[in-house]
Order: C-alpha cells, then structure tokens, then sequence
C-alpha cells in the first residue's frame, strides 16, 4: 500500500472524481433502476430460482 503514499501525481483522485461524477449523472438520469433490475436478474438466473 506504499502506492498512496509514494504517488506524488494524485492523478488516481481525478479518476475517482470522475467515476463518481459518472455514477450521480446516471442515478439522476434514472438508469440506477434499470441497472439494479439487469443484475438482480443475472443473478437470480445463476442460482436457479428465476
């Protein structure tokens, strides 16, 4: 874990920014359902009960 400590470019928090950034303007779009529906079914569809 010495990476957070030796990175001296911090270009990993823009990154992180910018996934969050990405993440809020699709939950506001109303994609976050969408989204949530897909994976419960995939996984019901794994275990069998769907």
């Amino acid at each position: 874990m010495g990476f957070w400590k030796t990175d001296k470019n911090h270009m990993w928090i823009c990154g992180m920014l910018l996934g969050v950034l990405f993440l809020a303007v699709g939950a506001m779009q109303g994609q976050l359902h969408d989204i949530w529906q897909k994976a419960v079914m995939i996984c019901m569809e794994c275990i069998g009960i769907g």
